[in-house]
Order: structure tokens, then C-alpha cells, then sequence
């Protein structure tokens, strides 16, 4: 068994006063986390929001009801909450009124249950995101040796636990993830009819990947407008699909100011998208799959590790570039992501000059530890 890298947070707020609400994509491990943490145990209560009854039961719940079906039960697990209508007034009820008990909540779609749970928890919840499983988590399972060993893999495969899971049928498995999981969300909360026009999308995404994107040139390949682009980015951002990343710029007059990139959250995922998973070694798309990886690993170790840090690229018209930056206490560190790591790479002078007290670092297969494990 994989272990989790919020598992010990969670653990540790459990029996604490305030609900603990996980979110993240379908299909990264929540019910088996919560069933590993807390199935078994004779104080949990357990529902589901995908079954209709329990969705029923919830419409027009009262305190007395709930505690009347809780009985002696002390910790109460919803998973698939976002199916539950009102389910941000539905967890005050529980948390204001039975504070004996503790509430654990699961979501997948992050622009429903964060927006309806917010206004009303808050003060009253710990919030945490899972990811697919990460290089550090799969380092502490089987050490950083066989793990550096797989990293083709991962480029090509990623990191769904089904897929590490299922040696052999990773094509199968990202295939079902691809065409109806990821998105599912989206078509069901906003009544979004043209399925088409979102694989469109992310199809166009994921051969931009890691490249500055334009709304309106994105529109044009999906035939779309620009301001339904940015939304259905928005929407595939907050169901954990696709991630942005702002330009830097404060000093230097040709810096970019308003682009952005977009990586995915798996490369399993992308690849799939395009029905590409040929080896990184016959793959012209090497360099962009590698920064995917690096990009989005990064992302899962700042959110776990509860690191708070801005992040950005930076690029300037007349095109010097730097894949990665970022910012924390004041300190920028910049990074180049190389996946030859005999390759040459000499930073930006002018980015030097205008940020001398940056650090520099090139990441490549050799040196990605220092990188994406704790310190």
C-alpha cells in the first residue's frame, strides 16, 4: 500500500473541532485513503453522495434527523459530497450543532464544493488537496533509485494510482480516464452539451503544453470564442485537469506581463489526450513533457509540504525565457529544466542584471531530487 502524503495531516486534525474537507480529481485515491484511515473503524459513520438515497436524505435534513441516524457514531465520513445539494449548509449543520462529532468530506469537483462550503465553514474546516500519487510519494514506497530508474515511464504514463497500480494495462486505464472521468464534472454542473468541444480543447492544450497559449488562437482550433476558452480552462482548472502559470514581470520593460502557460496535472493524461505514448527516446516532445512533469511534481510538493510560494515563468519579447520561477520570503530562485543533463544552458543576462540577488538551478534527470523531495 501506497501511503499518502496528506494521510499523516489528516490523521493528526482528525478529533480536532473542525470538519476536514479533501478534494481533488476523480480517481486519485480519496476513498481509499478514507477507507484505509477510517472504514474499519466501529465509531464512522459512512455516505456516499453519488447514491440517490443519501442525496435524498440530505434535502431536507434537520439536526435532530441527523443525530437520530448518527446514533453513537463519533466521526462521520461523506464521500462525493459535491453530488449533495447545498452541501456547504448541510456540513454547518453537522459541525454547529453536533460538535462531538468529527466531519470528513471528499469532493472531485473543486468549483462546486469549494464554492459552496467556503462562505459557510468558515473558520470551521481544514482544507486539503489530493493529487495523483507523486515522485516523492512513490520515493518513500520503493526509494529514489527505482523510482529515478521509471521516470521515462512516468514521463509517458504518469502517476494515477490505477496506472502505477496496473503494469501492463496503463494504456487502458488512461484511455477510460481521458474520455469521461476528468471532465464528467463539467458536463453535469454545467449542463455543457458540446462534450466535443472540450476534448477539442484539450487536445489543443495538450500539444501547447508548456508553451504560452492564447485564448482567442485556441478558440479558433476548437471553434469556440475566446471568453468560452477561458472559461472552460477555468472549469478544467477547478476540476484538476490543467493548471496556469502566470509571466513574471516587475522590472524590466519588455518582460511579458499578461501570457500564460498551462501544464497538466499527469502526463498520463495528456499523452493520452493525443493518443501518443511512444517512449521519451523516439518522442519529439521530450523536452515539453519533461518540464510538464517537473512543473506539476513541484505543485503537489509546495501544496503537501504546505509551502507557500508564488510561481511563475518568465519571458521577454524578444525572446529570453526562463521555464520556472519562484518567489518565497523575498527570495527568487529561477530554474531550467533540461531533460539531456550534459545540455548548455547560460541564464538571461538581462535577467540577472535587473534580479541579482536570484539564484539559479538547471534540473535535470540527475539532479531532480533536490527539487521535488523535502529537504
Amino acid at each position: 500500500m501506497i501511503t499518502r502524503s496528506i494521510e499523516q495531516a489528516i490523521t493528526e486534525k482528525t478529533g480536532r473541532g473542525k470538519a476536514i474537507i479533501i478534494m481533488g480529481a476523480r480517481q486519485v485515491g480519496k476513498t481509499t485513503l478514507l477507507e484505509r484511515l477510517f472504514k474499519k473503524r466501529d465509531d464512522t459513520f459512512w455516505l456516499n453522495g453519488d447514491d440517490l438515497d443519501v442525496r435524498t436524505l440530505f434535502e431536507t435534513i434537520s439536526s435532530t434527523r441527523l443525530k437520530q441516524i448518527f446514533g453513537t457514531k463519533r466521526l462521520v465520513v461523506i464521500d462525493e459530497a459535491q453530488r449533495i445539494g447545498d452541501i456547504g449548509v448541510k456540513l454547518k449543520l453537522i459541525t454547529d450543532t453536533m460538535p462531538e462529532i468529527q466531519l470528513i468530506a471528499s469532493g472531485s469537483s473543486s468549483f462546486d464544493l469549494v464554492n459552496k462550503v467556503n462562505e459557510p465553514l468558515t473558520g470551521r474546516k481544514w482544507e486539503y488537496t489530493m493529487y495523483p500519487l507523486s515522485f516523492g510519494e512513490m520515493v518513500n514506497h520503493h526509494g529514489l533509485l527505482d523510482e529515478k530508474r521509471l521516470i521515462p515511464h512516468r514521463l509517458v504514463y504518469g502517476y494515477y494510482p490505477d496506472v502505477v497500480n496496473h503494469p501492463g494495462e496503463e494504456i487502458e486505464i488512461l484511455k477510460l480516464l481521458s474520455d469521461s472521468y476528468l471532465y464528467k464534472d463539467i458536463l453535469m454542473w454545467e449542463q455543457i452539451k458540446k462534450s466535443d468541444k472540450i476534448v477539442k480543447l484539450l487536445q489543443a492544450l495538450a500539444f501547447q503544453m508548456g508553451s504560452q497559449v492564447s485564448y482567442a488562437e485556441l478558440g479558433q482550433l476548437c471553434g469556440l470564442d475566446a471568453k468560452t476558452v477561458e472559461k472552460y480552462i477555468t472549469l478544467l482548472e477547478q476540476c484538476f485537469v490543467i493548471f496556469r502559470l502566470g509571466s513574471f514581470s516587475r522590472n524590466i520593460r519588455n518582460e511579458l506581463k499578461f501570457s500564460r502557460k498551462i501544464y497538466f496535472y499527469d502526463n498520463g493524461i495528456r499523452n493520452a489526450l493525443i493518443a501518443d505514448f511512444s517512449i521519451p527516446e523516439l518522442r519529439k516532445d521530450v523536452g515539453p513533457l519533461w518540464e510538464n512533469f517537473l512543473v506539476s511534481e513541484r505543485k503537489k510538493k509546495l501544496e503537501y509540504e504546505r509551502l507557500v510560494k508564488n510561481t511563475w515563468f518568465w519571458r521577454t519579447t524578444d525572446q529570453k525565457e526562463i521555464d520556472y520561477l519562484e518567489e518565497g520570503n523575498g527570495v527568487i530562485t529561477a530554474y531550467e529544466f533540461k531533460w539531456n543533463p550534459a545540455a548548455k544552458y547560460k541564464t538571461p543576462k538581462v535577467f540577472l542584471e535587473h534580479y541579482p540577488q536570484s539564484s539559479f538551478a538547471v534540473i535535470t534527470p540527475d539532479t531532480l531530487e533536490g527539487f521535488l523531495l523535502p529537504l
